[in-house]
């Protein structure tokens, strides 16, 4: 075994966006020796890219919003299929949460009143978003970075961890390396946060960066954890699908909030036609009452465009199949001939900017050419909703990688709060278990730790006739194409038995030169992580016979109303992923009665 740099911490936080450094920054607070480890550099978190807003019921536009229309919203976002728990928790805590990130400093817009502006989003009754122009992600990122190193927590920039230590069932650290040297390291700590992110790097169109390989996922499984509700997959309706330099790349819901309309290759604003009953009453139902919305929004009624994202993605989806798409595949979102130039560069900087700099797409002149890309993952860590903790003693999950809080399907602007009040829960419940241990704490055995760096060091040993990049394009080839926006059972046993051999062909993966600067080898092991999750997917998409949210069954097109009571879990067995199903949690009467309301 090589020399391996050792750590030992109460709180090791792996990741650093939103939920990362919240949980970093309660778990410091409450007394625990914190560590944050992140693939990337501190500061270049996913967390940047959600532009939006964060949904808080601040109520600075309108008083008559609340946690009680919040929760609703949410809860019927997800259709219903949200741990009521969660829901309830994020909405009553995330005005107080975006008051704190202004205490520390977040610099957002204001209304006349000089309060915290908010914007509207799809599937909220209410302009709830507290937003920063396009850039709202970055300065959260900006204000809880400067934050964390203010109060000198240990950051570990450019480190992957592999593997998470356990001893008797209980967590007791972490394993990985270093990106650019191939040290290996070992944090040896009582509790462990996952806040790693998605999963969108397992498909071939996506909005996720990079570091979005299914890491904590797989972690969590490997380390005795369940995954739950994973065949929920959201396609945000409007990444660019042209040109290709900016493929996959989101166009912020702020575009439609702001104006933006739909239309297809006919000119036809098609989204009128896709309206269902269910949002019928809370939805302009006619291209004049929209363009009065724009105008006055306190008829509270808004346009098709901002109906929930699974709705809109379909949408999109259905035109394309009907040959009235764009010329590349997806469909036209005009704000050109709605907005004036200047409104949009004010309200949409990093937009107007990215596109005419990335793409020569000028989107004050022009309209763009959008369609669904995997955008993000309502499933996740299955954990106990004011805890946060797994059910791996030790283990903790914050953020996209934890499952429950969106059901099926996510309301724009809740991933930003999501990260801020799991996130500190998740650092304030991980530092009073460490504390609670005393000196009673699991150690990793060298026997274990020496088995860890054999399966790290395997593909430059193996002699195999498999290049990562190669299996890596087949992976995302398949998943785009049998487990996507559309599903059918057939596809899914097809890619499930063609997962199965791809998880032989990893095994042969070979990757040349040594552990420093050696992409290939970072990719090699990522696959493990991606070809888990996707089985993941894969399985628990077949399972769920129904369409709900972000799964949509071809060969059962509607919802069921006893697949709505049910949880789909997933756990690892036998090499594979077994899964099973539970019921969901049964909500309190007094929060039933608010969807007896209008």
């Amino acid at each position: 075994m090589t020399d391996i740099e050792r750590h030992a911490y109460d709180v090791v936080v792996i990741g650093a966006g939103g939920a990362g450094l919240s949980a970093a920054i309660e778990a410091h607070q409450q007394g625990a020796k914190t560590a944050i480890v992140c693939k990337s550099l501190l500061g270049k978190a996913h967390t940047v890219m959600a532009e939006g807003g964060i949904a808080a019921s601040l109520g600075n536009l309108w008083p008559e919003d609340n946690w009680q229309v919040h929760f609703r919203d949410t809860m019927r976002g997800g259709k219903m299929l949200n741990h009521w728990r969660m829901a309830q928790l994020h909405a009553q805590e995330a005005p107080d949460r975006v008051l704190e990130l202004e205490e520390w400093g977040a610099l957002f817009d204001r209304t006349g009143d000089g309060l915290i502006s908010q914007r509207d989003f799809g599937g909220h009754r209410y302009a709830r978003l507290a937003h920063v122009g396009d850039r709202t992600g970055l300065e959260m990122i900006r204000t809880l970075q400067q934050r964390a190193v203010q109060l000198g927590i240990d950051v570990f920039m450019e480190c992957t961890i592999t593997q998470l230590l356990a001893g008797n069932g209980r967590i007791a650290g972490a394993f990985g390396y270093r990106r650019e040297s191939g040290q290996f390291l070992c944090f040896e700590a009582p509790a462990v946060i996952l806040a790693t992110g998605g999963v969108g790097k397992s498909y071939k169109v996506t909005s996720n960066s990079w570091e979005y390989t299914g890491d904590g996922h797989a972690l969590a499984v490997r380390a005795g954890g369940t995954l739950i509700n994973m065949e929920f997959v959201q396609f945000h309706p409007t990444g660019m699908v042209w040109p290709p330099s900016v493929r996959g790349i989101l166009v912020t819901e702020s575009v439609r909030g702001d104006g933006g309309v739909l239309r297809n290759s006919e000119g036809e604003r098609f989204m009128f036609n896709y309206i269902t009953e269910y949002f019928k009453a809370e939805t302009a139902d006619s291209e004049e009452e929209a363009d009065r919305w724009y105008e006055d929004k306190r008829n509270n009624r808004r346009p098709p465009e901002l109906l929930p994202r699974d709705e809109v993605a379909r949408a999109i989806n259905a035109e394309v199949k009907a040959g009235r798409g764009s010329p590349h595949g997806g469909v036209f979102l005009d704000i050109a001939s709605r907005r004036s130039a200047d409104y949009i560069r004010k309200r949409l900087p990093s937009m107007y900017h990215q596109f005419k700099e990335l793409a020569d797409v000028d989107i004050t002149a022009e309209a763009m050419e959008v369609g669904p890309t995997c955008h993000y993952v309502m499933g996740g860590v299955e954990v106990d909703p004011d805890s946060q903790a797994s059910t791996v003693s030790g283990l903790y999950a914050a953020g996209e990688v934890a499952g429950g809080m969106h059901g099926s399907n996510r309301l724009g602007g809740n991933s930003l709060s999501d990260l801020l009040v799991f996130g500190r829960r998740a650092g304030t419940y991980a530092a009073e278990y460490a504390a609670s241990l005393g000196g009673d704490r699991p150690r990793a055995s060298e026997e274990e730790l020496a088995g860890f760096e054999r399966t790290a060091l395997a593909p430059f040993s193996e002699e195999g006739d498999e290049n990562p990049y190669a299996l890596h394009k087949d992976l995302q080839d398949l998943m785009q194409g049998l487990v996507g926006i559309i599903r059918t059972g057939e596809e899914l046993k097809q890619a499930t038995k063609q997962l199965d051999e791809m998880k032989e062909r990893v095994r042969r993966v070979t990757v040349e030169g040594g552990r420093q600067y050696n992409p290939g080898w970072h990719l090699a092991l990522d696959l493990h992580n991606m070809l888990l999750v996707s089985e993941s997917i894969a399985k628990a998409a077949l399972e769920r016979q129904e369409s709900r949210g972000g799964h949509t069954r071809d060969d059962y097109p509607t919802a069921d109303p006893e697949w709505g009571q049910l949880n789909v879990i997933c756990r690892e067995a036998d090499g594979g992923i077994e899964i099973s199903t539970q019921p969901l949690p049964e909500m309190p009467e007094e929060l039933k009665a608010l969807f007896e309301e209008k």
